[in-house]
């Protein structure tokens, strides 16, 4: 018994030591299989208590009076499968008859406190089948995304989900969305992670940055166009909607309508065409939208209303096209003038990182999520990065992107710069590679340091 003591506390102690500082080595060495037994030993009793289980059916209740047998207890939901992963557990769920999946998910906060573990939530797979993913850590605390990846044409990984799934950009599904967030909040890194995602696709990437380019402009080796002021970023759009127009011609005159043609080869976008006829597909992202709608004079408000008329343009017609929208800032309601709220409509995509108030948080999940605005307000200030995504089918999200620093983000972009699509509708607006001349620091008066 001494020497089982003796052996016992060196693994307590790097137990402890391993789940302080490494809760994903833990989860995989002690966590999973102490998770597993209390799932498994715990199971029936926390569905009973948390009021998941129906009343044996009425057979067997007939069966047992008539047998004179005791009368059969509620029944929980079958488990169909348990699966580990790297942060948590998945369980597949048959439920009974009469139970709805709606049931799991509003006791998936009494789940996690029966089951001891980090995080609960639950997603209807089919009629009658119900997947909860339990987490055993904070995934978000430290993000460390996979290895392997599923990633496809026009489909990124771009940050982990709470859940421990890996979150991805598709655009082939939502073509268009926004990024809200105030200063601060990760908004930035988030966008670095799509840019560097989107670097070794075969797509071009489109930047406006009122900014004077100095988010953007470090990555310029990777894009095939770049304003950084509202007069080039108005011209660059122009020259998008005419490009757009062109490749509808282009659809047009290759749209196979004829009578031996089957129906899922007819064309109605780029992906219908043809490989060697394809165009590139173009991504734009607009770094800060509100400086693209302010303006403090006439000359001004016509430029500005403009610029609104053609992203809404290339929002309401672009997907067919290949060019979607990627628009980040910090608030985008109504106060920004004509056209804002018709050009929200058509972003499906929503993700809203800590803003300073709640009708920030309402311009992105207002009209789509209400409950998501809740957890968007909620973001303390202290995790940076940690954000909350939704779409138009009412399911959200909280997401974390892996902190990329602007060196590792401007090493990918010169790394594939040889993938730079060269589109003579955008060859004005491509940027200048030279090498600058240095600037000099302006001089800065010293000040004593305060007491």
């Amino acid at each position: 018994m001494t020497w089982l003591l003796v052996a016992l506390v060196p693994v307590v102690a790097a137990a402890g030591l391993l789940r302080w500082r490494r809760p994903a080595w833990y989860w995989l060495t002690f966590g999973v299989t102490l998770a597993a037994l209390r799932v498994l030993l715990r199971y029936g009793s926390v569905m009973d208590a948390c009021g998941l289980t129906v009343p044996a059916p009425r057979w067997r209740l007939t069966v047992a009076r008539v047998t004179n047998r005791p009368i059969p207890g509620s029944r929980a939901p079958r488990i169909l499968r348990l699966r580990v992963t790297r942060t948590g557990l998945v369980l597949r769920l048959k439920l009974r008859p009469g139970q709805d999946a709606f049931d799991v998910a509003a006791s998936c906060d009494r789940l996690r406190h029966s089951f001891a573990l980090y995080g609960v939530t639950s997603r209807e797979l089919r009629s009658g089948v119900v997947e909860v993913r339990m987490t055993g850590y904070d995934v978000l605390k430290r993000v460390q995304m996979p290895v392997q990846v599923d990633t496809r044409p026009m489909r990124v990984p771009v940050a982990l989900r709470e859940d421990g799934a890996v979150h991805y950009r598709d655009y082939r599904t939502v073509p268009h969305a926004l990024t809200l967030g105030a200063t601060e909040s990760g908004k930035s890194v988030y966008q670095r992670n799509l840019v560097a995602a989107l670097a070794s696709q075969h797509v071009a990437l489109v930047g406006i940055d009122c900014k004077q380019g100095v988010e953007l402009f470090p990555l310029a080796r990777r894009f095939s166009a770049l304003a950084d002021n509202p007069d080039s970023a108005a011209e660059l759009l122009d020259a998008l909607v005419s490009h757009m127009q062109d490749v509808y011609r282009l659809i047009r005159a290759e749209q196979r309508i004829t009578a031996d043609v089957p129906d899922a080869e007819i064309a109605a976008d780029i992906w219908d065409l043809p490989e060697d006829l394809r165009p590139v597909p173009i991504v734009v992202l607009v770094d800060e939208v509100a400086e693209l709608a302010l303006y403090a004079s006439k000359e001004e408000e016509k430029r500005r209303d403009r610029i609104i008329t053609a992203l809404a343009r290339l929002a309401q017609l672009g997907r067919a096209a290949g060019i979607y929208l990627e628009i980040c800032g910090q608030r985008f309601g109504s106060e920004l003038g004509r056209g804002i709220t018709m050009l929200r409509a058509q972003l499906t995509g929503r993700t809203a990182h800590r803003v300073n108030d709640e009708s920030s948080a309402n311009m992105a999940f207002g009209d789509i999520a209400p409950d998501a605005v809740l957890a968007a307000i909620q973001i303390p200030t202290d995790t940076p990065g940690v954000a909350v995504t939704g779409d138009l089918s009412g399911g959200w999200a909280r997401i974390r992107a892996p902190h990329t620093s602007l060196r590792q983000a401007v090493n990918t972009c010169n790394r594939h710069a040889d993938l730079t699509p060269d589109l003579p509708a955008l060859a004005p607006f491509r940027p200048a590679l030279g090498t600058l001349a240095p600037v000099p620091a302006p001089a800065v008066e010293s000040a004593p340091a305060a007491a």
